[in-house]
């Protein structure tokens, strides 16, 4: 896509009236990681702000969007006319259009939070606190089932299902979704591994992965380095990768042959587990669903035709 940068001769009234040059966020979104690679590390910052934030970009301005990347605003303006925008408020027109009733919802909650971090620690009850996290949780709950794309997630149902054995991997504040799902697959006939690292053997252990077999590995940002390394021996071996991470941008989606993606939100600045442990669950009961179809009307198991 050529970038469509206002000349000096330009008229301001006929440059308003040219079309937006994306129909949606989404669409901007996929270009921005399709260009992802190209980009200068100041504009990466950027775009993985702007990935993970949509909807309070929607609501900030240049200044404050510019400090959150730690870059100046003219790199956030240089940003939006890489990708064809006249500047910053064209690109985050985008972001507002159709998001305002949600937006007003998540601007109240981050208000809340922000009264009850400034508030003395002892006028706090615990069962305050309780509730604070319970309404995170619902928040990236709601995004989830707002966000996951149904063909994505029969995708990586289909490279379970046609996997010959699964290997789980998932460390720091990922283990507990690697455990549960090592628990929850094992109730299939799947052939599970589970890579936890214990004494550092995860290495040794993947000398019996055999190609076409499915790792599926669980990272989020600052993404651990430990399953960074296990992935990218699972791929020289020839295993296929399920991740489930926090971001397009992310190390594992640039080389899954399926990625989901979740974002749990964080209240008083500890992220729940509440949403990707929901999806993980949901992987789980959409293979097993599939494997006992499959058994009940004793035919070969298939990936699910594409509509």
């Amino acid at each position: 896509m050529k970038n469509r940068i206002n000349s000096p001769t330009s008229d301001p009234k006929t440059d308003a009236q040219l079309p937006r040059p994306y129909a949606n966020s989404e669409s901007f979104l996929t270009a921005v990681q399709a260009d992802f690679d190209r980009l200068s590390r100041q504009l990466k910052m950027i775009a993985r702000y702007v990935e993970k934030n949509r909807e309070r970009l929607a609501l900030e301005g240049i200044q404050e969007t510019a400090r959150q990347c730690a870059v100046q605003p003219s790199a956030v303006v240089r940003f939006a006319k890489h990708f064809g925008f006249s500047g910053f408020s064209e690109m985050q027109a985008l972001f507002r259009a159709g998001a305002e009733r949600q937006l007003a919802t998540n601007s109240d909650y981050q208000a809340r939070i922000r009264e009850l971090v400034s508030t003395e620690t002892n006028s706090l009850s615990a069962a305050h606190i309780a509730h604070e996290m319970i309404s995170g949780s619902i928040d990236s709950l709601q995004a989830l089932q707002r966000t996951l794309p149904d063909a994505r997630f029969d995708e990586a149902v289909d490279l379970m299902l046609d996997a010959p054995a699964l290997w789980v991997v998932a460390a720091r504040r990922a283990f507990p979704v690697g455990a549960y799902l090592v628990y929850a697959l094992q109730h299939t006939d799947k052939p599970v591994h589970w890579l936890q690292g214990l004494g550092h053997m995860e290495q040794g252990q993947l000398r019996s992965l055999a190609k076409g077999d499915v790792l599926i590995a669980v990272s989020f940002e600052p993404y651990a380095q430990e399953t960074l390394e296990v992935v990218q021996t699972a791929l020289t071996r020839g295993a296929r990768l399920l991740a489930i991470t926090d971001s397009p941008f992310s190390p594992l989606a640039a080389q899954a042959t399926a990625t989901l993606q979740v974002q749990d939100g964080a209240t008083f600045g500890f992220r729940s587990l509440t949403s990707t442990l929901c999806l993980a669950q949901s992987l789980f009961m959409g293979l097993a669903y599939r494997l006992e179809l499959a058994y009940e009307q004793k035919t070969p198991i298939k990936p699910a035709a594409r509509p």
